[in-house]
């Protein structure tokens, strides 16, 4: 008698490229504290956001943060971030690198400083506000310090962390310029109120875009969401979350009013793209 042996044919999976939002709120995270509205009673988890940061999960495993916000012990812990290998800043206010001290945890881990990237008016005030960690008082006996390996970026200048192209483009927040990244088919655009002709170009036909819509109100230094579902809707995006929201928004309300291509973000969403 002969046995017949049925060879399986095993594919392994790659995982996917993905972004995380670990925080969708404005400066002041929602609920605010003694605020008594809708939103901020609401039980509905989407309506609790942290500061505004994301983390990119490449296909190989790397983590690079996007901002360090004061909110950033909570949803490390929260969302089980156990290490990071690079920092992305996108600008220098107070709810975006207020979380550097707590970037010393990932140099606990790994041992060796920690790479982080912003353009030279971002690391001067940084570096400004967080003066201890570069201008080492050789006296202190403290506990351990946040060691940073700061690298100069700016728009227009590609550059890669592993294998992952990482595209910085222009944005205005007022009179600040903040950053913006494109990798692959995916951007991510808090903090402004206009973009600039040549970023409109780098982002048009995007697949998917995470973009700033504080609120329904205008703002001078943000897109409102009736502003950033037009943006969107200019630039032929594919899939636009929207990012740096206030108390304002109420995730199911104002949910059931977009068109099907503009989304809220939420804390803990996951966005899938290739690089």
């Amino acid at each position: 008698m002969s046995t017949q042996w049925n060879r399986l044919s095993i594919r392994i999976h790659t995982p996917p490229m993905r972004l995380k939002i670990l925080g969708c709120g404005t400066s002041t995270g929602v609920p605010i504290p003694g605020c008594k509205c809708q939103v901020c009673r609401s039980t509905d988890p989407k309506n609790h956001r942290d500061r505004t940061s994301a983390l990119i999960i490449t296909d190989s495993g790397e983590q690079y943060l996007i901002d360090a916000t004061p909110d950033l012990r909570h949803q490390a812990l929260r969302w089980q971030v156990d290490f990071l290998d690079a920092v992305l800043f996108t600008h220098a206010h107070a709810d975006h690198i207020f979380g550097i001290d707590d970037l010393r945890s990932f140099n606990f881990t790994s041992g060796k400083p920690l790479p982080c990237y912003a353009t030279e008016t971002t690391f001067k005030s940084i570096r400004q506000t967080f003066s201890y960690l570069f201008d080492r008082d050789p006296e202190y006996k403290g506990g351990a310090l946040a060691d940073l390996d700061f690298q100069r970026i700016s728009a227009g200048d590609d550059f890669n962390l592993g294998k992952l192209t990482i595209e910085p483009f222009e944005l205005r927040h007022g009179k600040m310029e903040v950053l913006g990244f494109k990798m692959g088919n995916l951007a991510y655009a808090t903090d402004c109120h206009l973009i600039p002709e040549n970023s409109k170009q780098a982002l048009k036909g995007i697949d998917i875009l995470i973009l700033d819509g504080l609120r329904y109100q205008s703002h001078p230094t943000h897109l409102s969401i009736p502003e950033a579902i037009a943006l969107a809707q200019e630039l032929k995006v594919g899939q636009t979350y929207l990012t740096h929201m206030t108390h304002t928004v109420d995730y199911q309300s104002v949910s059931s009013q977009l068109p099907k291509t503009v989304e809220l973000a939420y804390d803990g969403l996951e966005i899938e793209f290739e690089a």
